[in-house]
């Protein structure tokens, strides 16, 4: 008699449920792109809000005029040669105003045309022809061809900024300085150049004269003190409470501290600093050190967990290498575990920084809110900083401000940008993978 084997019984598959495992996996993962999505949609509007009002600040509206640097107006009583501080103050608007009006063929008697003339030349043309002057005194007498500065509102015209529409009497600019713009367009005399001065001028009530070199030396002269005390100190710290410190409730304490400052609010920091480093130690107010300080204190606790994590990172099987073939404690931290979390180190540093070059709140505290026209040259001068500078001009009533907050936003999103894809590089170049 034969007999036929009976296959084994397979388990049976609840296709409702996996088709709910499978349907809530699929949902999850949605809600991820979704997330995303909606993310990357926002910064999107953010970046091209900024962007659109902001490029224009990287243009500037110029006149070239043949200006006669008349000796009957710099100096009219030949005293240069006796004191050349004449030459410095000498009426230098007149030219620039004489120029356009001879290039429009205005008569020096039509005061009301004259008038309309010089509003449309920037108040620093002043500056512009002192400085080609006292660097060239041979230059009076001569006509040379120069690129002026426009006022902002021939700018605003020019970049589009409102509308000619409305009604003469509610603009700034009249009609018959629009007709002399439009002709000077097409004549060429009339030009968006590219503006330098918004990287070499100082603060400035004007927005044509206004640029941000004061502020970003500030903020260099603060990020290089934060990077001098504040990654020795830190790593200092994290070395010896990650290396050495014996665990206990005094070193528990100082962890959960440290973890609290990285969270505190960065406005405590200036209260604190205002305190400190004005009110007792009289430091002057304003000043790149006394902002270099209090960023110091809140990047600290940013860098001391950085650390930490990259020295956490480093495989105990170092430690004990090092130990085993008889290097002292110190010589296995300094010579064997510090140099591998370097890159996490350095990561951490340059995120810290990008941090403190973005902070504002804790400056207005401690007055660098000031209005510095002029580049600080020691940590002591007064100064402010990017964003700062950003909060101010925003502040600003003037329509022409509008594109200088959004374009100085626009550097600020560059140095921070460069920043983070330093500190990126640096971890793909050093990091070992264990």
């Amino acid at each position: 008699m034969t007999t036929t084997a009976t296959p084994s019984a397979k388990p049976k598959i609840n296709d409702a449920n996996l088709k709910r495992r499978y349907a809530a996996e699929f949902r999850f993962k949605l809600y991820g792109i979704l997330a995303i999505s909606v993310g990357l949609i926002f910064l999107a509007l953010l970046l091209w809000s900024v962007v659109s009002k902001g490029y224009t600040a990287f243009q500037q509206t110029e006149i070239k005029l043949d200006i006669e640097f008349s000796k009957s107006v710099i100096d009219p009583d030949d005293l240069a040669a006796e004191d050349p501080n004449v030459l410095l103050i000498a009426n230098y608007p007149v030219l620039a105003k004489n120029a356009l009006a001879k290039y429009l063929g205005i008569s020096k008697k039509d005061k009301i045309n004259l008038k309309m003339v010089k509003s449309m030349i920037s108040a620093g043309t002043r500056t512009q022809l002192r400085n080609m002057v006292v660097a060239d005194p041979s230059i009076i007498g001569t006509t040379q061809s120069v690129w002026i500065l426009a006022s902002g509102n021939v700018d605003s015209v020019v970049k589009g900024q409102f509308s000619l529409e409305i009604d003469e009497s509610r603009r700034p600019v009249k009609d018959q300085q629009v007709s002399w713009i439009q002709r000077m367009q097409k004549e060429g005399v009339l030009k968006k150049r590219f503006n330098t001065g918004i990287f070499i001028f100082g603060a400035s009530s004007r927005p044509e004269t206004a640029g941000i070199a004061a502020a970003m030396v500030g903020s260099l002269y603060m990020m290089l003190i934060v990077l001098v005390l504040a990654l020795p100190i830190g790593v200092a710290a994290s070395i010896y409470l990650e290396e050495f410190a014996t665990k206990n409730r005094f070193t528990d304490l100082i962890e959960v501290n440290i973890n609290n400052l990285a969270a505190v609010p960065s406005i405590v920091f200036g209260l604190l600093g205002l305190w400190a480093f004005i009110n007792v130690a009289g430091l002057p107010r304003s000043a790149s050190l006394v902002g270099g300080l209090v960023l110091t204190l809140m990047t600290l606790p940013t860098i001391i967990i950085a650390t930490r994590s990259a020295l956490k990172a480093v495989p105990p099987s170092i430690r004990t290498a090092a130990l085993g073939l008889g290097a002292s404690k110190m010589q296995m931290v300094f010579h064997h575990v510090l140099p591998l979390a370097a890159p996490g180190i350095m990561t951490g540093t340059i995120i810290g920084l990008a941090q403190a070059l973005g902070e504002t709140a804790p400056l207005l505290l401690i007055g660098m809110v000031a209005f510095v026209a002029d580049v600080p040259t020691t940590p002591l001068d007064p100064a402010t900083a990017l964003p700062v500078q950003i909060f101010m001009w925003a502040n600003e009533a003037e329509r022409a401000f509008v594109e200088r907050t959004s374009g100085a936003i626009l550097i600020l999103l560059g140095f921070l940008l460069i920043m983070n894809i330093t500190a990126v590089i640096l971890r793909k170049r050093f990091e070992r993978r264990w």
